[in-house]
């Protein structure tokens, strides 16, 4: 991912962003997709689990889990507001000494990061130019379970996306959105040896989780 993508999530994705992330989810819970997926991989069982949670945002994936039973995760977002509150809200939580947080692309990273027994991207895939790159690194590192919301193929999706994208350019922030076909994300994973194991839909948002 080039430099441009990374300045781009920092701008959008600051301590604004993060501080009412945080209010909505403590004062509502997790939103319906993200729940969606949570459900999906808790009957799948996460008691004792480790957690990758990349693009993990305010922590939410991984407060649940943990709160579910897991034993620890390991917390990578691009942006250092996001990587602040999780920190904090780990910490308010009691979380904080079971949680390892990189700042950072998770591509660029992935190297250093080590592999987990659950592997989530919540909503993030649609923020990543090269999903080829990202599915693969990730969910080579999904000992068990690997869970992924990103938007579904419809025309209206597309278009929101590419009014978004052209608002974002002409404010010249370099943060680009993408409706990667369901197909080829599926194909990646299934390369490194998942396979499907529950999929839910929303009328925008895919909600897949894989086993290996």
């Amino acid at each position: 991912m080039n430099c441009c993508q990374c300045e781009g999530y920092e701008s959008l994705f600051g301590d604004k962003h993060a501080t009412k992330d945080l209010k909505r989810y403590r004062r509502n819970g997790p939103d319906k997709t993200t729940r969606l997926l949570l459900d999906a991989l808790e009957a799948e069982g996460v008691k004792g689990a480790t957690i990758l949670d990349i693009g993990g945002g305010v922590g939410v994936v991984h407060h649940e889990l943990l709160d579910a039973g897991a034993e620890r995760a390991i917390h990578v977002d691009a942006t250092s507001a996001n990587i602040r509150t999780a920190r904090s809200e780990a910490a308010r939580r009691g979380h904080d000494g079971r949680v390892t947080f990189v700042q950072g692309d998770f591509v660029a990273r992935a190297p250093e990061i080590q592999a987990a027994d659950v592997v989530t991207l919540d909503r993030v895939i649609c923020c990543y130019p090269d999903m080829e790159q990202l599915v693969s690194a990730s969910a080579s590192r999904a000992r068990r379970l690997y869970g992924a919301v990103f938007p579904r193929e419809r025309v209206m999706t597309k278009a929101l996306l590419a009014v978004e994208n052209f608002f974002r350019r002409i404010r010249g922030n370099a943060f680009r959105s993408f409706v990667h076909p369901v197909a080829a994300i599926d194909t990646a994973v299934r390369r490194q040896g998942l396979e499907l194991r529950s999929v839910r839909e929303t009328f925008v948002w895919r909600v897949a989780v894989y086993s290996r």
